[in-house]
């Protein structure tokens, strides 16, 4: 119980670390920002990725570990295997603006640097698919979604 008690913490505070993470870069983005702006950006997404690191690994030994619901729960629900893949499609869609900002943050730290629109769009569609995300736990934990009988 207590072991199961802690991962959902971890796994709880990564998903408000990815959000809070998320939000900050997108409070920050401007059309054009200097380079010590974008280090600081970069260290903001550095947190993201971390979070992202600590939420898989705390959600993937709830699922197929030996703590509260036995792993056929989530594998026989199709909203879990949504959640999931919601999730991967966040990872991938933030693989451009990771790189645009780890390329752009060396040099001299006032000179401004213009900011692609695919950014703003990309860092947009990722707050999107977070914010459906929680939706999705909260109908799979009424059961919705199961495929069969899942216990």
């Amino acid at each position: 119980m207590t072991t199961e008690l802690f991962l959902r913490y971890i796994h709880f505070v990564s998903i408000f670390a990815i959000v809070g993470s998320l939000v900050s870069e997108h409070m920050l983005l401007q059309k054009q920002l200097t380079r010590k702006a974008i280090s600081k950006i970069t260290r903001i997404d550095s947190v993201y990725g971390l979070a992202a690191v600590t939420l898989i690994a705390a959600g993937l030994t709830l699922w197929l570990g030996e703590f509260g619901k036995p792993a056929i729960f989530y594998s026989k629900n199709w909203i879990f295997h949504t959640k999931l893949t919601l999730f991967a499609l966040v990872g991938l869609l933030s693989i451009y603006p990771t790189i645009f900002f780890l390329k752009n943050r060396r040099g001299n730290q006032e000179e401004l640097v213009s900011i692609p629109k695919s950014v703003f769009l990309l860092l947009r569609l990722e707050l999107l698919l977070v914010f459906t995300i929680p939706l999705l736990a909260g109908l799979m934990s009424r059961g919705v979604g199961s495929i069969g009988n899942p216990m």
